[in-house]
C-alpha cells in the first residue's frame, strides 16, 4: 500500500500553475537515459513548451500528436539528456512504470488553468 507523501498546505498548491495543452510533435527520445518520449505542447497564449515523458509502455509518438494533456508549466527548466525540459506533463504511474496520461474529458482551450 502506497503511503501518502508529506502533507502540503494549500499555498503549496496554490504555487503550482497547471494547464492544459495540446501535443504539436512526438518522437522517441534516444538520447534520454530511459525510454521517452520528446514532446512539444501548444499551451495557447503560454506559447509551446517541451518535455521529456516516459510513456513508452502505453504510448507511440504517433497517438500523443492531437492529444490534449495536463501539464505544470511554471517548474524551472530541466536539463534531460541533450534537451531542456519546459514542463512537466502529468499521468498515473500504474504496474511496471506505466504512466497513464491526465487528460480532459471534453476539448478546451489550450493554456486552460487547472484549479
Amino acid at each position: 500500500m502506497n503511503k501518502l507523501k508529506t502533507e502540503a498546505s494549500w499555498s503549496d498548491f496554490t504555487k503550482l500553475d497547471m494547464r492544459i495543452g495540446t501535443v504539436l510533435s512526438a518522437e522517441i527520445f534516444e538520447d534520454a537515459r530511459n525510454p521517452s518520449i520528446k514532446i512539444c505542447v501548444d499551451f495557447g497564449d503560454l506559447g509551446t513548451k517541451k518535455s521529456s515523458a516516459q510513456l513508452t509502455v502505453l504510448y507511440e509518438p504517433e497517438d500523443l500528436i492531437g492529444r490534449q494533456v495536463v501539464a505544470v508549466v511554471n517548474f524551472p527548466k530541466k536539463q534531460i539528456a541533450t534537451m531542456m525540459s519546459e514542463c512537466l506533463i502529468l499521468g498515473g504511474l500504474g504496474n511496471e512504470n506505466a504512466v497513464s496520461l491526465l487528460q480532459p474529458h471534453k476539448p478546451v482551450p489550450n493554456g486552460t488553468q487547472i484549479g
